[in-house]
């Protein structure tokens, strides 16, 4: 070989590991993203909904993007600290209850209420994206929210005593996810116990409480089906209320991202998959009622007679909340929300 052409050889051998390890830093992300969350690591929370939504942001950005997720508050702190850690920097992303922070989200509990949320988490999900913009962001300043929705409802749980009508829960004490739960419960004649839902199925085991307002979805991961004995729901799957959740990000670290980078955000948050977290919080509960059945547990489904008392013990709920909260129109937000369900309904 000449000379030449040996040298020339040479400097693309030597050149060959400078070009690989190009290639590996590109691959390498440019934003890691820290997304805090207050569920186990294998809740369908996380397993179907945040870690899909995620590699989806990472798929999208063509790897520019990595979001590490931390479950079971493993970045410290309890659940009611989450919005304000995201708030002030601390982690970067947060999945959490609205309610573990009473009277910081007061506008977005109208879809919380018993007879507005009935059992359409899809039209329940688009109606909190169609309203944002006019009714609910003065609540989300201090953040950059990406998406709202809600789960699949409460349903009744209850350890020992069987639920049929507004009458079997007088007296009871039932732990409540937030504020409009607390309404709920008292409507319904019980004493209502606030906790975040890790806390739960202890104090079902020591009677802390006789039972609880929550989805079926939770079951397994709590075990509920192990300290509790009958599941109660409406016709129609009908429930009593539901929750709404937030995933937020940090406002500096949001507006510090490309626009390129945060269309991927938009996009993969908008409505296809609020779509699509409808079908994986359905579809969550169904498995959940059904591994409490297969554990010996009763599944009760109220006649639509024993729906109406409950509905008429209810009712009373929405136009209570109205009436707190006098800072803003109340009652032509829960008229829109009503309408933003009905348009959105499948």
């Amino acid at each position: 070989m000449r000379r030449r052409d040996f040298l020339l050889a040479s400097a693309g051998v030597l050149a060959a590991p400078m070009i690989l390890r190009g290639k590996a830093f590109a691959a390498d992300p440019e934003y890691t993203l820290k997304l805090h969350h207050f569920l186990g690591p294998k809740s369908p929370a996380q397993t179907q909904m945040l870690e899909p939504w995620a590699k989806a942001i990472e798929d999208g950005t063509g790897g520019k993007v990595k979001i590490e997720i931390y479950p079971s508050m493993s970045l410290g702190g309890a659940p009611p600290q989450l919005f304000r850690q995201v708030a002030d920097g601390v982690v970067d992303i947060v999945w959490t209850v609205n309610g573990y922070t009473p009277g910081l989200f007061p506008r977005s509990e109208a879809f919380e209420l018993p007879t507005i949320f009935t059992n359409d988490i899809a039209a329940t999900n688009l109606a909190m994206r169609d309203m944002y913009d006019d009714y609910l962001a003065p609540e989300y300043d201090a953040v950059h929210l990406l998406f709202n929705h809600v789960h699949a409802g409460q349903a009744i749980h209850m350890a020992k005593d069987p639920v049929h009508t507004i009458e079997d829960t007088q007296g009871k004490k039932l732990r409540v996810p937030g504020p409009t739960g607390n309404a709920v419960v008292k409507a319904m004649g019980a004493t209502p116990v606030t906790m975040p839902v890790p806390d739960l199925p202890q104090a079902l085991s020591t009677s802390a409480v006789d039972g609880a307002l929550i989805p079926w979805e939770i079951i397994p991961a709590l075990k509920l089906q192990d300290v509790t004995k009958y599941q109660i729901e409406g016709p129609d799957k009908t429930r009593f209320g539901t929750t709404t959740f937030q995933v937020s990000m940090n406002k500096d670290r949001w507006e510090s991202l490309p626009p390129e980078i945060q269309e991927v955000f938009t996009k993969e948050s908008g409505d296809a998959w609020l779509k699509r977290v409808a079908e994986i919080w359905r579809t969550s509960d169904d498995k959940g009622i059904q591994i409490a059945i297969d554990a010996g547990n009763e599944h009760i489904v109220l006649t639509d007679e024993q729906m109406a008392g409950f509905n008429d013990a209810l009712s009373p709920v929405v136009d209570q909340w109205a009436a707190e909260h006098t800072d803003f129109d109340s009652k032509a937000l829960v008229d829109a929300a009503k309408a933003a369900i009905d348009k959105n309904k499948s």
